[in-house]
């Protein structure tokens, strides 16, 4: 009789009706616990999720009750609903486990989505077969299956334990990296460079460590790695050198803060706000939408201006032009009030208007102000100084002249005429 046949003749059994109550009951206990000790957890929590259920804790948590109901209750009858709760739990939690943990790390990572649902997949084959007896034909085949690699040969069970146990060891190390930072970084560093620094250091230090782990409990010899490190040290050093600058720059960059996420910049006359700091680049984005991805190389070794490092107040102008009749004091009391009338516009260190120059058309006055919030936009508050100058002008009768030129028309030269005496003459000859 096989595995499936015996699981059959089992469910049609009396005792069905109490092993159904049980796992009911497994259930509830299990959803109240989870919803009593979760629900003043926040809402990206690993153990709780957002809905209690879709958390790690409970299908971790039924999975450790129906399997202790099982041993009690197998001592008197069959238990094949148990049989099938117990794999369907067990594929439950890991594919809870790793959406978890995926969503919190990467939240809007396609890829991370495609690993996930591969996973449950599998998870749920892994279920099934577990479930109607298949399971241990279906590895001692795969088992079977090998391939040579050089002296050594390797099964496919092998390399879907190593996979699957690696997956298993960078998903805790991505884990217990997520829960550093949101725990413990987010109270003792204040700086958001300096935590994201922190937090990608001890990301790529349980990355590297739990690969390390994963491969040694593959059975990978690990002094061979040395090989592989001289081989990448020589492409660092020629081939990838820019990329690894980069990398490096990136991490100066967030050690020495000399630019900070948030701040106002300018590279190569684009300027624009400081959105993101990764390993290998800046991204900065403008007012208009527009972002630049700048390598962080570029931000070391070039002269980069940062408008709010030390002082984030940001000096503006704008240039007016009135008539040669106009009272110098008056329009100059007319533009430093029109720019204090301008909510932006700093009272301390206050506006300043200036007779620029002698202009061919006018004089020239420029006016300077200070704004403390230039992440805001410039143009806007410039537009609202200049409206507000306009209407003052023409509220005080002042003039603003028009370009103006001078045209000069010369008259051609007159034609030669001929002397009237020397035809006279000839005639006369004649």
């Amino acid at each position: 009789m096989t595995e499936l046949d015996k699981l059959l003749r089992d469910l049609s059994q009396p005792g069905v009706a109490l092993e159904l109550a049980v796992i009911a009951g497994c259930l509830l206990l299990a959803f109240f616990i989870c919803w009593a000790v979760g629900r003043k957890q926040p809402k990206d929590s690993i153990w709780f999720g957002r809905a209690v259920v879709d958390g790690l804790l409970f299908p971790l948590l039924s999975l450790v009750l129906v399997y202790a109901a099982r041993k009690v209750v197998d001592d008197y009858q069959a238990v094949p609903v148990m049989r099938i709760a117990v794999p369907v739990l067990v594929s439950l939690a890991g594919i809870r486990f790793l959406a978890r943990v995926t969503t919190v790390v990467f939240p809007t990572s396609g890829v991370a989505r495609l690993v996930e649902r591969l996973f449950s997949w599998l998870a749920w084959l892994a279920a099934v077969l577990w479930i109607v007896g298949l399971l241990p034909d279906v590895m001692a085949e795969l088992d079977a299956i090998q391939f040579a690699f050089g002296k050594s040969k390797i099964s496919v069970l092998s390399l879907i334990e190593g996979v699957l146990s690696s997956g298993v060891v960078l998903v805790v190390a991505l884990w217990i990296s997520a829960a550093l930072e949101r725990r413990i970084l987010v109270d003792t560093v204040s700086d958001l460079s300096l935590r994201k620094v922190a937090g990608n250091a001890i990301r790529a230090v349980l990355l590297l460590v739990g690969l390390l782990f994963a491969l040694s409990a593959v059975g990978v010899d690990l002094t061979a790695l040395s090989v592989l490190g001289g081989a990448l040290g020589v492409g660092l050093g020629f081939g990838l050198q820019k990329l690894a600058s980069n990398y490096v720059s990136g991490f100066v960059i967030l050690f020495e803060r000399s630019l900070r996420i948030g701040d106002t910049v300018r590279v190569d006359s684009f300027e624009g706000t400081v959105v993101d700091i990764k390993t290998r680049y800046t991204l900065i984005r403008a007012l208009n939408g527009r972002e630049s991805i700048v390598p962080n190389e570029k931000l070391i070794t070039e002269r980069i201006e940062n408008l709010s490092l030390a002082d984030p107040k940001v000096l503006l102008s704008t240039t007016v032009t009135v008539g040669y009749d106009s009272d110098t004091g008056q329009v100059a009391a007319l533009l430093e009030g029109c720019a204090l009338a301008c909510e932006r516009v700093l009272k301390d260190p206050g506006p300043g208007a200036r007779l620029a120059r002698l202009g061919a058309d006018g004089l020239e006055y420029e006016l300077l102000f200070w704004i403390a919030d230039p992440g805001n936009g410039q143009l806007n508050v410039r537009s609202d100084v200049n409206v507000a100058i306009l209407k003052a002008l023409r509220a005080h009768g002042i003039d603003i002249p028009y370009p103006q030129r001078v045209v000069h028309l010369h008259a051609p030269p007159a034609a030669p005429v001929a002397p009237a005496a020397t035809s006279s003459s000839t005639e006369a000859t004649g």
